[in-house]
């Protein structure tokens, strides 16, 4: 299971860097040619769907004033692969290569932690109910981590009804976390060898995606931002754990509600063997999140909305920069 997992993967990125290598070749001008037909699109749709993505517009891109470009913005006639990660310039370049190309564009990539001082594209911001960071503007970057597609044939009672969680260990909470709980009964944690020297007691052998998909229970803890994990547990038949998100990507982790979409646990994950044996006598309750967690992760695999949102969060970029 594990060498079919890695070949899945394998085959998952190998497809998204040679499909991008292809369609590089294609002019720019083509992209520009082509935007104003697809924020067109918009219009087609029912009036409930345009504010629906509306609203998502709104979400990852806050600004309201007008405002001037960064100092360290540079022109998308200038944008390269130079220095970057090829995972993030491909995403970013697949959006705003649809725009002038002396427009100037302010980014960085990575894992974001903190608001810019200037508005600015980003993969992740802290999670916030009000506008204080508005100048982190979401696009969707690093999909070929974050959006995998995994299929999960096996129904919830099908599972083992245990937790399970694998992770780097590239964060002091995550290690305290295997630390608590890598000896539970109820669960299978433990941290996947980062940077240390083997022998730890929270270390434990990696396991696979479909492997953790035999669990009723998956537990998403944030590393360094958010965690990667989040997105294809929702999407599976495994019930969701994790305490309230601190940060959020375009998956907007910050709209999830707890009891609705995942299962809360405390801050110090000092309630996981609780909440695992409630909903293991309580499977019912259980599915129904699950469900829940399911219909929110489909509104993210409609392609074509998904470039028209993101058009759409960088035209109001580029106007409120009054560069369009």
């Amino acid at each position: 299971m594990a060498k079919q997992n890695i070949r899945l993967n394998r085959f998952h990125k190998s497809a998204f860097y040679a499909a991008n290598t292809v369609t590089g070749i294609i002019p720019w001008a083509w992209w520009s040619q082509r935007r104003d037909r697809i924020l067109s699109e918009l219009q087609s749709l029912s009036p409930e769907t345009r504010e629906t993505i509306m609203e998502r517009v709104r979400y990852y891109n806050r600004l309201h004033q007008a405002f001037d470009p960064a100092p360290e913005s540079e022109p998308i006639r200038a944008f390269s692969p130079r220095n970057k990660s090829s995972a993030y310039y491909f995403d970013l370049r697949n959006v705003i290569r649809y725009f002038p190309r002396h427009a100037r564009v302010a980014y960085q990539l990575g894992d974001v932690t903190t608001v810019p001082e200037h508005p600015c594209f980003v993969k992740s911001r802290p999670i916030s109910d009000y506008d204080d960071n508005a100048h982190s503007v979401l696009l969707k970057l690093n999909t070929v981590r974050h959006y995998l597609k995994v299929e999960d044939n096996l129904a919830f009672e099908e599972k083992r009804p245990l937790a399970v969680w694998r992770g780097k260990s590239n964060h002091p909470e995550r290690i305290a976390f295997a630390r608590k709980w890598g000896s539970s009964s109820l669960c299978d944690v433990g941290c996947v060898r980062h940077k240390e020297t083997g022998g730890q007691p929270y270390l434990k052998p990696f396991m696979s995606i479909p492997e953790q998909l035999n669990h009723q229970f998956i537990v998403s803890v944030e590393g360094i931002d958010v965690a990667t994990n989040l997105k294809w547990i929702m999407a599976s038949n495994s019930l969701c754990m994790m305490r309230r998100p601190r940060y959020e990507t375009w998956f907007m982790e910050g709209s999830l509600q707890a009891g609705i979409h995942y299962v809360e646990l405390n801050d110090d994950f000092s309630d996981l063997e609780d909440k695992i044996t409630y909903y293991r006598n309580n499977p019912e309750e259980a599915k129904t999140i699950i469900k829940n967690a399911q219909r929110y992760s489909a509104r993210f695999s409609n392609h074509a909305h998904e470039r028209l949102i993101s058009l759409l969060v960088i035209d109001r970029y580029l106007r409120l920069s009054g560069q369009i």
